[in-house]
């Protein structure tokens, strides 16, 4: 039992207490007080003061003070008050232990009279401590054989209290076979008993749960237990006894080896060595012995193999419980397996076809094989199945025996060969299943034909390519195998331009590779249409064919051909009229020229390689046309040579060059003249050149006047000449330049575009040509001359009519006229002859062997 708390006293027990401490009558000087224990620090213990005669102020006044004996301070005066009080809670157990009375002895010092007065306090008992047992639990032990009255001692309790508070007796729980007998000591401590009343059975009850309770004489009373238990020895009168007289279990067959199937359970009513039971196997066979293993001490049977319901459905033992004293019992255990679906399914193949033709018939059979499950029940019940997604399905013959056959035509070319997976399950839980795989081959048969991988091809080849190059490849497929898929390539028996293909390229008829003949030539042969055939093998072969579409492409391979001017074939030297007072921009010729490639390889330009005067002429980039870069001059020579050159733009680019020779001049004696000097042209150019550029060293500082002089002089030239020209060509300002004009009722179309003249030192040979226009419309371009002069036809034309398939005019000036002539004849060609003059003029004009003399009147 748990202690109480300290403060249980009321408060009419704290005011007994408190008379208790009165002063005793003194004697001898010795003072006594008493007090009881435990109480709160501070407490009235007696009035020192009345006792020592004194007043409570005088306590101080006087140096009344506790003089110690070796001992801590217990008690203290209260100067206010002059009274003695506690200095602290007090312990009367702690100071005495069990003495009885416990008495605290001290002096007292009245300092100023140097007297000294004994106290003697004594601390009273309160009932502060319970009965206390060494143990809260105490174990006993009698054998069930015992005798009635049979004594057994027990441990005793001890009480720190003294007096009525101390231990006063025990108690017993109330027992049918026990009873308590307490006896006091020498020491006057009493000691507690157990006494047998009746027999014990421990088969019955072999323990017994007593509580002895410790009480003291206290107010309350406080008191604490002890708890005994008693156990009861046992003696071997009981034999093992089985739970059941025969065990029946059923397990799978497919339990795990070291498996506990069951636990016999025997009991024995004794206990310890007699109630210690072993198990055993009684008779057993070999086959048990091998299957299954016993613990003699639980009495688990256990498996130590395998069990194989297709090998033994049950097991049927004997087990014996045998106890220490050699009492026993037997039990009967059956032991039961169970078919589990441990077995899979099993695929037998009897016949099968490992390969087949694709144009077999439905129905055709490819396997036979059997099915069959070791298990039973619906363990060993089978169904057979295939992927449904193929051309084969499975029919049952007879017990487990199935046909595997087609269901449709097979096309080797879609799928070349099968991996049949033919899946047999059970009907068991879970169930298993067995995949047996069978391969089957489709053979070929010749039925697709060669396939292009292009509806037609269409490739190229640069001409003058070497011959035997390789052009170009084609590629057939053919969906068949083996022979059926060997394809030959051949070249079909056309023919272009009365040849046949075959003498332009050939083809490898196992790579399907082109190769070329020949070299060809893109102005000759610009593309070649060709048929190839491919063709397999089988039997009977099939054949296809692809169209080739060969294209030739251009190289720059030809220079261009300059058409005008052209070299006169009689000898001649062609020249060209400028007037001296054209002006810049003046178209004085044209250049024509083509290119047989095409393309940028026929994309011509013209450029000026050379000129006796550099700066004086300028030719159109693309256009060809000759045309005054500025205005001609007195000191221009009367002849100017000019180099010009025409190239493509092909890679590497390819050019020609022809020469130009310009007569500068007012009058055509004086370009006759100068034709004459033709020779020795380049001299005096040079000669000239050299004296204007040192005359223009030596008046640098006139060069300005001299500009100003003859700048105003060509002005004047030029006004007067424009005069001319508008009084002589008035008459034609209001026509159109695209007008058609007549000549002895021929009538002529004008187009300025191409314009030749050519004239010898002798002028019976002086001679005007007329080349009928080619290729004038392509020429014609934005860098035309800016400035071109208008056409003047004069009144009185008259030539002879054309005759169809003439390629020249020629028109000759008699001797006697350029003699007379004091100005040059500027004749422009069109693509039909018309005359633009600049001066009066006579010209004998003919064409082919026969000479035609008109007298043309220049105004």
């Amino acid at each position: 039992m748990a202690d109480p708390p300290r403060r249980w006293i009321c408060e009419d027990l704290l005011t007994f207490f408190m008379l208790l401490g009165t002063l005793c009558a003194p004697g001898k000087g010795q003072i006594r007080y008493s007090v009881r224990e435990e109480l709160d620090k501070g407490s009235f213990v007696g009035n020192i003061s009345k006792d020592l005669g004194l007043e409570p102020r005088e306590l101080a006044e006087r140096g009344v003070r506790i003089i110690s004996r070796g001992r801590s301070q217990l008690f203290s005066l209260n100067p206010r008050g002059g009274s003695l009080v506690t200095a602290g809670r007090i312990d009367r157990e702690e100071l005495c232990v069990q003495s009885s009375p416990c008495l605290v002895s001290f002096n007292i010092l009245v300092e100023n009279k140097m007297k000294i007065y004994g106290v003697e306090v004594e601390i009273l008992d309160i009932n502060d401590n319970f009965p206390r047992f060494r143990d809260e639990e105490l174990k006993v032990k009698v054998n069930e054989n015992a005798a009635a009255g049979t004594r057994l001692v027990l441990p005793f309790a001890r009480d720190g209290d003294v007096g009525v508070n101390s231990l006063q007796g025990y108690k017993l729980s109330s027992n049918r076979h026990f009873s308590l007998d307490v006896k006091s000591g020498s020491d006057g401590q009493k000691h507690p008993e157990l006494v047998l009343e009746q027999p014990l059975d421990r088969e019955k009850e072999s323990a017994h749960d007593l509580v002895l309770t410790a009480l003291d004489g206290g107010n309350p009373v406080l008191s604490s237990t002890v708890h005994i238990s008693v156990t009861v020895l046992d003696a071997n009168d009981n034999a093992p006894l089985f739970t059941q007289s025969e065990y029946r279990v059923s397990v799978p067959e497919n339990t795990p080896v070291g498996t506990r199937l069951l636990t016999l359970t025997a009991t024995d009513a004794d206990e310890g060595i007699n109630a210690k039971l072993t198990f055993s196997f009684r008779n057993e066979e070999d086959k048990i012995s091998e299957t299954f293993q016993l613990d003699s001490n639980l009495g688990d049977i256990s498996t130590i193999q395998s069990l194989d319901y297709e090998e033994s459905r049950f097991y049927l033992m004997e087990v014996v419980a045998q106890d220490g004293g050699a009492l026993l019992a037997s039990a009967k255990v059956l032991v039961t397996v169970q078919d589990v679906n441990d077995n899979a399914p099993e695929v037998i193949l009897t016949s099968l076809t490992s390969s087949i033709s694709e144009d077999c018939l439905p129905g055709t059979i490819i396997a036979l094989f059997s099915v069959h499950d070791a298990d039973s029940g619906e363990n060993g019940e089978i169904s057979c199945s295939i992927p449904k997604n193929l051309p084969f399905k499975l029919e049952k013959s007879v017990d487990n025996y199935y046909h595997l056959l087609t269901t449709r035509a097979l096309d080797r070319e879609e799928t070349s060969d099968y991996n049949i997976t033919v899946t047999v399950v059970d009907r068991g839980t879970p169930p298993l299943s067995t995949e047996n795989h069978i391969s089957l081959k489709v053979a070929d048969i010749n039925d697709n034909p060669p396939t292009f991988s292009r509806p037609f091809y269409s490739t190229s080849i640069s001409e003058n390519n070497p011959r035997g190059v390789s052009i170009f490849s084609v590629y057939a497929y053919d969906a068949d195998s083996g022979d059926n898929a060997q394809v030959t390539y051949s070249l079909a028996e056309n023919t272009f331009q009365e040849v046949p293909v075959s003498s332009y390229v050939s083809i490898n008829s196992d790579t399907g590779v082109l190769y070329a003949l020949q070299s060809f030539d893109y102005e000759h042969l610009r593309d070649l249409q060709l048929l190839v055939t491919a063709k397999d093998s089988g039997t009977p072969p099939l054949s296809s064919n692809v169209s080739l579409s060969l294209f030739v492409l251009d190289q720059n391979d030809n220079i261009p051909e300059i058409l005008y001017p052209t070299i006169p074939t009689d000898g001649s030297t062609g020249v060209e009229l400028a007037p001296r007072s054209a002006e810049p921009g003046y178209l004085v010729t044209k250049v024509v020229a083509v290119d047989k490639d095409s393309g940028q390889n026929a994309w011509l330009s013209y450029r000026l390689l050379k000129a006796s005067e550099p700066g004086l002429f300028s030719i159109g980039l693309h256009t060809g046309e000759v045309c005054t870069a500025r205005a001609l001059l007195d000191r221009d020579v009367l002849k100017q040579s000019l180099v010009v050159a025409v190239q493509d733009h092909g890679q590497p680019p390819l050019s020609a060059t022809v020469t130009l020779t310009i007569a500068v001049g007012d009058s055509i004696p004086d370009v006759l003249t100068d034709l004459g000097n033709h020779n020795t042209l380049a001299e005096p150019q040079d000669s000239d050149l050299t004296l204007y550029l040192v005359v223009s060293v030596a008046v640098v500082s006139c060069v300005f006047l001299g500009f100003v002089t003859v700048l105003l002089a060509l002005r004047l030239r030029h006004w007067h000449m424009s005069r001319l020209l508008q009084t002589s060509t008035g008459r034609l300002a209001d026509m159109p330049a695209s007008h058609f004009v007549g000549m002895d009722g021929v009538q002529a179309y004008l187009q300025t575009y191409s314009h030749e003249i050519s004239l010898t030192t002798d002028s019976k040979k002086s001679h005007l040509i007329f080349p009928q226009p080619n290729y004038a419309d392509r020429l014609i371009s934005e860098e035309s001359c800016e400035k071109s002069e208008p056409l003047l036809i004069p009144h009185n034309i008259h030539t002879h009519k054309e005759e169809p398939g003439d390629a020249q005019y020629k028109c000759v000036m008699p001797q006697h006229l350029l003699a007379s002539s004091s100005s040059v004849i500027k004749i422009s060609i069109s693509q039909n002859v018309y005359i633009r003059p600049y001066v009066n003029a006579n010209l004998l004009c003919y064409k082919s062997k026969k000479i035609v003399f008109k007298k043309i009147a220049m105004t």
